[in-house]
């Protein structure tokens, strides 16, 4: 491995000190504002934030923690219950590593310039590398997030390494601090695969006080069998976290959560990574969308960020009774479960094709000190 050199070691080890757990709570403790406790949901109306994050690189480590705290307030003091974040959120922390900005330039082609020559260090080993830093400091900088504020936070995704793979992986935390659950992206984007990321194999729904909940990354939302697998499974809330490295395109975003959320139907709530950084420009609208029956204005929309390119959060409320009554009365319901029980299961390679059972239990969760993605 390119990384494994002694000098290599010892800036980990530099990193791991700088982004300790008593660090990191220490800087919180110190920014954390009291607030009235948040409603704690009743299963009937979740108010939801989708955040849209402007990327910048950060070389120290609590520079993130309190981009990410900022943001987490600022969505709490609009009354949020569940808080998401964007796709691929740890991309900030490669700031850490120094000379990233100009090996970026050195593979990445700019406008009308010839692809460069392949990197001596590839994307997966450096995400190998920095996993052991940043799989702790995400967990410590969200449960403490999560727990002092009470909320549900969908912490977005980040590129993690699982064995010998690096799987783009979401994660998603209880108001108790505790790790509930993580989703690995199942579709990837070619140039994922040209990184040699992997993909996931399992679409998971959690049942929880505020609903039923899903959480699959950015490409998964392209097609149509992702939504109908989750919400055949039970899903009432569907977050999907994106990081598109494209020019935004508002005929070319609609591929995505919206057209989902009718076929489903679901509520959806987007998030976005956007800005520019080491040659890509990450675009996106930010948004909280609905079946066209439950928004006002009958076009599917709750709450949506007028730009595409800079940093906010779209707040909305959801009507999980609402939502239920429309699933039993749904005026033109597109259904073909023979279909899906011939193909889906052989198509994804996931599960026996199954309905949730009424009542289904909540999995338990981990410990809040426990470390997820193991």
């Amino acid at each position: 491995m390119p990384l494994d050199g002694w000098k290599e070691r010892l800036f980990r080890r530099y990193l791991l000190y700088k982004c300790r757990e008593e660090r990191v709570r220490r800087h919180l403790r110190s920014r954390v504002k009291k607030l009235p406790a948040p409603d704690p949901g009743d299963g009937r109306r979740v108010r939801a934030a989708a955040v849209q994050v402007e990327i910048k690189l950060f070389k120290e480590p609590l520079d993130y923690v309190e981009e990410m705290h900022r943001l987490t307030l600022e969505a709490v003091e609009a009354g949020a219950q569940l808080i998401v974040f964007p796709e691929d959120n740890n991309l900030p922390l490669l700031g850490m590593l120094p000379g990233v900005e100009e090996a970026g330039k050195a593979v990445i082609p700019g406008d009308g310039e010839a692809p460069k020559k392949e990197p001596e260090i590839t994307v997966t080993d450096v995400i190998r590398y920095v996993g052991p830093v940043v799989r702790p400091l995400i967990h410590t900088i969200f449960s403490t997030l999560a727990r002092w504020y009470r909320v549900y936070i969908m912490a977005g995704s980040y590129l993690l390494p699982e064995g010998d793979r690096v799987m783009n992986r979401a994660i998603l935390y209880g108001p108790d601090g505790s790790f509930i659950g993580k989703q690995d992206k199942v579709h990837l984007m070619p140039i994922e695969k040209e990184w040699g990321i992997s993909r996931g194999s399992k679409l998971e729904v959690f049942p929880t006080p505020l609903g039923k909940l899903a959480f699959p990354v950015c490409m998964d939302a392209t097609y149509f069998e992702t939504f109908r697998i989750l919400e055949k499974q039970g899903a009432e809330i569907v977050m999907i976290p994106i990081a598109n490295p494209e020019p935004y395109n508002y005929w070319l975003a609609l591929r995505g959560i919206w057209p989902r959320v009718q076929e489903a139907p679901v509520y959806g709530i987007k998030s976005a990574l956007v800005g520019r950084v080491l040659g890509f420009e990450f675009t996106g609208r930010a948004g909280v969308f609905a079946p066209m029956e439950l928004t006002p204005r009958g076009d599917g929309v709750l709450a949506e960020l007028e730009s595409p390119g800079k940093e906010g959060i779209a707040v909305a409320d959801l009507d999980l009774e609402a939502l239920q009554e429309l699933r039993r009365n749904h005026p033109w319901r597109d259904s073909n479960e023979q279909l899906y029980q011939r193909y889906f299961s052989h198509l994804y390679q996931l599960y026996p094709y199954r309905e949730a059972p009424p009542g289904a239990a909540s999995p338990r969760p981990s410990s809040p000190g426990a470390v997820p993605g193991s």
